[in-house]
């Protein structure tokens, strides 16, 4: 009986270590999923500096209050989007 119970242990820690081992992520994914939080983050900011530029364009004079609010805009919407698809895939 001694026997089986030491056999089920090293059975279940096997186990474990294969879990473990099949969760570690590899230095390739790590690196898709900085470069995917990079493109969440910066698209919206891009875009909102983009939108508020051409904006501000359409103005006389020299104006950026569109360009910096839709900075701004694009740095809350692209803080959402990185805490959702952490929150999602993490």
């Amino acid at each position: 009986m001694n026997d089986d119970k030491w056999r089920q242990g090293v059975e279940r820690d096997a186990r474990r270590l294969e879990d473990a081992e099949r969760g570690r992520r590899s230095l390739l994914a790590q690196t898709v999923f900085l470069g995917t939080l990079s493109v969440l983050f910066l698209a919206p900011l891009v875009a909102g500096a983009y939108l508020g530029r051409w904006l501000d364009g359409l103005s006389e004079g020299y104006s950026i209050r569109w360009t910096t609010s839709f900075i701004v805009i694009g740095i809350v919407l692209g803080a959402f989007n990185v805490y959702q698809f952490i929150r999602k895939h993490w």
